[in-house]
């Protein structure tokens, strides 16, 4: 059987707080629909995967995606049902996972059991059951309800594609709280299964704070180490750290020669187990002569990101008899915090010379050797 996903993301997310729609704000360093998205992705039972979207929103959605691909995106409707259904009119698998955006941390054995349901039900869905006393309300408290008979639906819900088309098609109108109950109303049996507290929906602006620490709290610090060296030579610029520097001699190399921001790039993608400048930036490549360094600081960066990883702290040292650092160090500090998207007191720049000897000493060459922090 033939499995595709239908990731709805085509809501405002008012109650979030936030500017953006909750499905394209930012959690452990990629967007909510991306989390989604890689988690379904990386589930070997799962064929292809669609995502629902608002009118309008293609740019927040290729921009949350940064190079992922799905086998389609569909604009949605004025209601989620109008949403849904649009999605599932570009499906032909044998069965469909439908999964809100918001919800973006799916575990597999979730999936394994949803699709183990499918085997013998048209319709399964995640579900916990209620461990707080319930009771009715209105200003004050009511009855309390058995909780023994009360759940928590959860998304992914998972059904027979020919049913849930068949429940949408089928529909009063009305508006509806989610796909099982339009299933059961068109009298389909649905299968309860274990849910998941992962599957929590993020609504307000505390979700996202509990799930950025829950987040977090599951990262491993790594580190990375650079080291570069370029020669002095009279008649070019001096750039260090992404500052350009008054000196009677400037760095030689096939780009702009900054031995600082050199050095920091292959600590980042040293942290990531990712290469190091050369496999990206091969200077027998002519399109990176003459470049500006910064830019590969700024790809470096976005690497650890993609990877879900926070950088930390950059401690830079810089070797070398002349120039003093000491005048341009806080600018190095600044800019490299700008390059790096990370405060500027995690940001450390330090300068050394090596009392006269080697190439450092005689002046015919400065050397750089940094040290990157990520949480991944």
């Amino acid at each position: 059987m033939t499995v595709a996903v239908l990731i709805v993301a085509a809501g405002k997310g008012e109650r979030a707080g936030s500017v953006l729609p909750k499905q394209f704000a930012v959690l452990g360093g990629k967007a909510l629909v991306a989390h989604a998205v890689d988690a379904f992705a990386s589930h070997r039972a799962v064929d292809e995967i669609f995502v629902v979207i608002a009118p309008g929103q293609q740019a927040l959605l290729q921009t949350a995606f940064e190079g992922r691909h799905v086998a389609g995106v569909i604009e949605g409707g004025a209601l989620r049902q109008d949403s849904v259904l649009a999605g599932l009119s570009a499906i032909t698998a044998d069965h469909v996972l439908i999964h809100d955006a918001a919800r973006p941390f799916v575990p597999h054995d979730v999936i394994d059991r949803l699709l183990q349901a499918l085997e013998t039900d048209p319709a399964a869905v995640p579900a916990l059951p209620s461990v707080d006393t319930l009771a009715t309300a209105d200003s004050h408290l009511g009855g309390t309800i058995d909780r023994s008979t009360v759940f928590r639906i959860q998304t992914p819900q998972a059904f027979h594609l020919d049913a849930i088309m068949s429940a949408h098609q089928r529909w009063s109108g009305e508006i509806a709280t989610d796909d099982a109950q339009m299933a059961r109303a068109a009298g389909f049996e649905v299968a309860l299964v274990e849910g998941s507290s992962l599957l929590d929906k993020l609504t307000y602006p505390a979700d996202f704070t509990a799930a950025q620490s829950r987040f977090e709290s599951r990262m491993v610090s790594r580190t990375g180490m650079g080291f570069d060296v370029h020669r002095l030579e009279a008649g070019s610029p001096l750039w260090l750290g992404g500052v350009l520097i008054p000196h009677d001699k400037g760095l030689a190399g096939h780009s702009d020669a900054d031995v600082a921001l050199h050095a920091i790039v292959d600590a980042l993608l040293g942290a990531i187990c990712a290469g190091d400048i050369g496999s990206h930036f091969p200077p027998s490549d002519p399109q990176w002569k003459g470049a500006e360094s910064f830019r590969f600081v700024e790809y470096a960066r976005d690497l650890v990101i993609a990877a879900g990883g926070i950088i930390d702290h950059i401690d830079l040292t810089l070797i070398c008899e002349a120039p003093r650092i000491g005048a341009y160090r806080e600018d190095i500090r600044s800019r490299i915090a700008e390059l790096v998207c990370v405060d500027r007191r995690w940001i450390s720049v330090k300068a050394t010379t090596t009392e006269r000897l080697g190439f450092t000493g005689r002046g015919e060459g400065i050397a750089a050797q940094a040290v990157a922090t990520v949480r991944s």
